[in-house]
């Protein structure tokens, strides 16, 4: 069993992260799927090869870090992405199509700033929603994979 901490769309809101610091150096696995990447910065320093970092449309694309990742855990492969670069704020269908050419089973996404959970085709899409500052709505995901079963929730409680 591995969990994983999902975050994205800090955009400089340190404050809201650090709220969820324990849960993020207890769990397995931490995502930062940009828009501010850099607040990450200091997480995954700490959490070395445990941490996972991609660029969003507000950070500066240097090649630090990319648009994308693809990894397995526990055997289930996972697409992570900012998002904005296959439209996800006009719907999923360009994210579905990446996650089918790579059979991914498991995508992170952001940038819409709205947190959610759906599977389409056999796929669990997970979008943590955001800890923007002066979102009315922060979040964060917190998903576990066991066995190859996907177990995602949003979490919107501690803010």
């Amino acid at each position: 069993m591995k969990t994983i901490v999902v975050l994205s769309d800090t955009h400089g809101n340190k404050k809201a992260m650090s709220k969820i610091s324990d849960i993020m150096l207890e769990s397995d696995y931490v995502f930062h799927l940009g828009d501010y990447y850099r607040d990450f910065v200091d997480y995954a320093y700490v959490l070395k090869d445990k941490a996972f970092q991609v660029t969003g449309n507000c950070d500066y694309r240097s090649g630090d870090f990319g648009v994308e990742i693809v990894t397995e855990i526990e055997g289930v492969k996972i697409l992570a992405t900012h998002g904005d670069i296959y439209g996800v704020k006009r719907g999923r269908e360009k994210l579905l199509k990446r996650a089918k050419e790579i059979d991914a089973k498991l995508v992170f996404y952001g940038h819409t700033h709205q947190a959610e959970i759906v599977e389409t085709d056999g796929i669990t899409f997970v979008n943590p929603g955001c800890l923007y500052e002066y979102s009315p709505q922060k979040s964060f995901a917190y998903v576990v994979i066991n066995d190859g079963k996907i177990t995602a929730v949003i979490n919107d409680k501690l803010f």
